[in-house]
């Protein structure tokens, strides 16, 4: 044999040898069918979503369409679309309403003030000052959420800093006539429906600014140059360009915020008037008046809401914000 034959590596083997035992058969098995290593891997979630989510939703559902027996309070098996009927009486459209109503206006309120804080972020903040940003937004959401609600609560009460701060500036008076409105008043601002808007609007807006800003990002700024070198003014090129491209992620923030403001029960339990929201309402009907089918029926509002807001959503592109 040469001397160059014997420096020349050996050709590597093409097939490892088989491992043994139950491992080596289990790869084998897996290597050669591909799709049950799949199937094994998904079976788990999607048993936990099929029987844990979607049973409970679906029970909640069948449960909807049951009655409370008038005389003896037990619940009624029969299908029916009366309790479905009960959701127009006055008052408990009057709680529809009044959450929708909140929901919307929480949405719009956060989406003003989320986007020039999303744009200087996407547009100016650079390096540390953009790591600062996101620390700032993503903070908040590190706390417990009862200690926020409870830390506003002191706030917003009538002996708490806020009004304290607006004694020393002498407006008073600003706060006081802005309580005695019927409808956005109370006794102080922390057993006021402008309370429990304040609060909302602090608890949701970081998902808010986030999706914006990721929509702002994709922005490129040449067209916000190109719009100004065609002589356009400031307000022109927000209305014209730079909204119409941030739009999506404005509806996809608004996803979050409208969605968690629907169902939320705990802020209007903590700062708020008597009057109800619908988590509220479930509640209620839940525990206290064990009216399980009008619980549920209320439950099916926020669904229903929610679905027509995703398909919305879903035609102005907002899914490719999120």
């Amino acid at each position: 044999m040469s001397a160059e034959a014997m420096l020349r590596p050996a050709p590597a083997v093409a097939i490892l040898p088989s491992r043994g035992g139950i491992v080596g058969a289990l790869s084998d098995l897996f290597w050669r069918k591909p799709g049950l290593l799949l199937f094994l891997m998904l079976a788990p979630p999607v048993l936990w979503l099929g029987i844990v989510y979607l049973g409970s939703l679906l029970a909640l559902l069948l449960q909807s369409f049951f009655s409370i027996d008038e005389f003896s309070g037990l619940i009624n098996r029969e299908l029916t679309l009366k309790t479905y009927g009960e959701l127009f009486l006055p008052a408990n459209l009057d709680i529809i309403i009044r959450t929708v109503t909140m929901a919307a206006i929480v949405t719009i309120a956060s989406a003003i003030i989320a986007f020039p804080i999303a744009y200087y972020a996407a547009r100016y903040a650079r390096g540390k000052w953009k790591a600062l940003f996101y620390l700032g937004i993503m903070l908040p959401l590190w706390s417990s959420y009862l200690v926020k609600i409870y830390a506003w609560k002191l706030i917003l009460a009538k002996e708490g800093i806020l009004t304290w701060l607006f004694e020393k500036l002498h407006l008073m008076w600003l706060i006081d006539a802005w309580l005695s409105i019927p409808v956005v008043g109370g006794n102080s601002l922390s057993v006021s429906a402008t309370g429990t808007f304040i609060v909302f609007v602090y608890v949701w807006l970081p998902f808010m600014v986030l999706p914006i800003q990721a929509a702002l990002e994709r922005v490129p700024g040449s067209l916000i140059e190109a719009s100004s070198d065609l002589g356009a003014s400031p307000a022109q090129t927000f209305r014209n360009v730079l909204f119409p491209l941030a739009l999506p992620g404005v509806v996809a923030g608004s996803i979050f915020t409208f969605s968690l403001t629907l169902g939320d029960y705990i802020i209007p339990q903590i700062i708020g008037t008597s009057r109800l929201f619908i988590g509220q309402a479930v509640y209620a009907h839940q525990g206290t008046a064990g009216n399980i089918p009008l619980a549920a029926a209320f439950t099916v509002v926020p669904i229903v809401v929610m679905g027509f807001y995703l398909w919305g959503a879903k035609r102005m592109g907002a899914f490719d914000a999120l």
